[in-house]
């Protein structure tokens, strides 16, 4: 199950990022990204909408106006430059409040939140369920490896980097690398493996996921160029 959402903004560059990012997020669907509070109203009462992610300071009419003149009222996530309405937001029981601007991270935190609330489960633990147990901070910790984007050598400890946080474990990378699924996750640098289903884009020297420039060692490029290319076919 998809959430069905919409994003009202003023502004065109903030609008352009949120629906791209709506876009991206395999738990949402997008129905509408609006500038016109009126065109949102015909939108949420023509539709059945799940979610809205809401810029409060508009000059026809705020998010909270907008808000009132609703007669059925989604899940809200405020969007704005300013951290000084929150405590307004939550009076009219926000889901979650993001400060402009907006990363990929904080916002699929917003967007899990929207999901727990409304009870059901992230898409990608219902689509790969695979998951190891890592101790960290003397706990051990059940980590989907779906949510797994990098792990990086980090002394004598390795870095779990997931989509929301980060575990510090204390192992090798060889030992760490074991325990993963070869088809998804890929040494490509001393100090890095990758999950292969993150990578935004590549070439010779980097690997991005999330703006994160990942170097890839010289004999490791053309194993990485064919994993990428199995996993794409």
């Amino acid at each position: 199950m998809k959430l069905n959402c919409i994003t009202l903004d003023d502004s065109a560059l903030h609008l352009l990022t949120i629906s791209k990012l709506i876009n991206e997020n395999q738990n949402l669907q997008l129905l509408g990204g609006f500038s016109s509070p009126t065109e949102a109203k015909y939108c949420i009462s023509t539709n059945k909408i799940d979610l809205i992610f809401l810029d409060i300071e508009m000059p026809i009419i705020n998010g909270f106006d907008f808000l009132d003149g609703l007669k059925v009222k989604p899940q809200i996530i405020f969007i704005s430059i300013k951290e000084n309405y929150a405590m307004k937001a939550f009076d009219y029981n926000a889901t979650d409040y993001i400060c402009k601007p907006v990363n990929k991270a904080r916002f699929n935190l917003a967007v899990d939140k929207a999901l727990t609330l409304i009870g059901i489960h992230n898409i990608d633990d219902d689509d790969d369920d695979e998951f190891i147990f890592i101790k960290s901070n003397l706990k051990k910790i059940k980590i989907y490896l779906s949510k797994i984007k990098w792990i990086e050598s980090f002394g004598d400890y390795v870095k779990v980097i997931t989509l929301h946080e980060s575990h510090l474990v204390l192992s090798t990378m060889k030992s760490f690398e074991s325990n993963l699924p070869s088809n998804k996750f890929i040494r490509v640098h001393k100090s890095y493996i990758i999950n292969l289903t993150k990578v935004e884009n590549f070439n010779s020297k980097f690997a991005e996921i999330d703006s994160f420039n990942i170097p890839i060692s010289r004999n490791k490029k053309e194993n990485l160029f064919k994993a990428i290319a199995n996993i794409t076919q």
